[in-house]
Formats: C-alpha cells, structure tokens, sequence
C-alpha cells in the first residue's frame, strides 16, 4: 500500500510541475502580450487561477504523505511511546473528519456548480470545487493508512510526531 501511495504522490509531483508550467507560461506570455502588443489572452487569468487552485490541493497531498506540514513537537516529543500513540492517533481520527468535512462539502459544491460556466473558458466552474475532493480523498486514504499502521504498530518512533524537522533546526541540531 506505502509503494502505490508513493507512486500516486510522483504521480501528483508530475501534475503539479505540469501545472505550475501552464502557469507560468500564460502569466508571462499574457504579460509580455499586453506590454508589448498591447494584446492577451482572455483565458489566461482564470486558467492561471484555477491551475493555482489545483497546485495548492495537490501540494497539500503530497506535504501529507512526506509529513511536510508545517507542526510543533514541543510537547508530544515529552510523552511516553504509550502518549505519543494515543496523540497521534487522535490527531489522524480528527484530520480523518476534517477531512470527510471537506470532501463532503466540496462534493456538494461540485454538484452544485456543475451547470454554472465560468465567464471566459466556458468550462464547468465544478473543476474548482472537484479539487477539494480529490485532495480530501487523497489525504484520507494516506490517514487510514497511518492509522492502520499505528494499530498494527508498524509505525515507526519517529513518526508519531506527525512532522519532519525543518531544514533550518536540521542544521543546528548536528
């Protein structure tokens, strides 16, 4: 299960540098059209927005499986193997229903918004919304996941902190 997770996170990688290609491609093309022709692209601020959107979520999946989030360990790094386990494991059940909140809502957003065209592109505004369910999905599978390797205790010491040290304190500490 870790080896499909990792390759669907290359998989996201590969999407998200695709998508930060396009962004910048019509940014800069659309800047170099107005000042320099006095013209541009009419689809190039959405796409650019929307592509912005999916970077984000799809960032987010990947920060989740590498523990890249952004976290403290002050106190939890004190607690016993026993309190680390009972913490994480409250920390993924609450991130399984935040999440569950997110995918449920964004569903009904994109339900919702699925006949609603956007003004330039024309295309279904739902592609916006459907971004928070596949991250929700995503990152879901990935907490299941860490949790079910926490019952089973295949979790590793470290990893019950739920994050990576940053590069910065890395540095200092050795």
């Amino acid at each position: 299960m870790n080896c499909l997770i990792r390759l669907y996170c290359k998989l996201l990688d590969a999407l998200t540098a695709a998508l930060l290609l396009i962004m910048v491609v019509l940014v800069f093309g659309n800047v170099v059209l107005r000042y320099g022709f006095n013209s541009g692209w009419t689809v190039s601020e959405e796409v650019a927005r929307w592509a912005f959107i999916w970077v984000v979520f799809l960032g987010a999946i990947a920060a989740m499986h590498h523990r890249g989030h952004l976290g403290s360990d002050m106190l939890i790094s004190r607690l016993p193997r026993l309190g680390q386990q009972i913490c994480y494991a409250i920390s993924q059940a609450l991130m399984i229903l935040a999440c569950w909140l997110v995918m449920t809502g964004s569903w009904q957003q994109t339900l919702i918004n699925w006949d609603v065209s956007a003004p330039t592109t024309g295309w279904s505004v739902a592609v916006v919304y459907l971004s928070g369910v596949v991250f929700a999905a995503s990152t879901l599978v990935i907490l299941a996941f860490n949790l079910f390797r926490l019952v089973t205790g295949k979790l590793a010491d470290h990893e019950l902190t739920g994050i990576q040290e940053s590069e910065e304190t890395a540095h200092v500490a050795h």
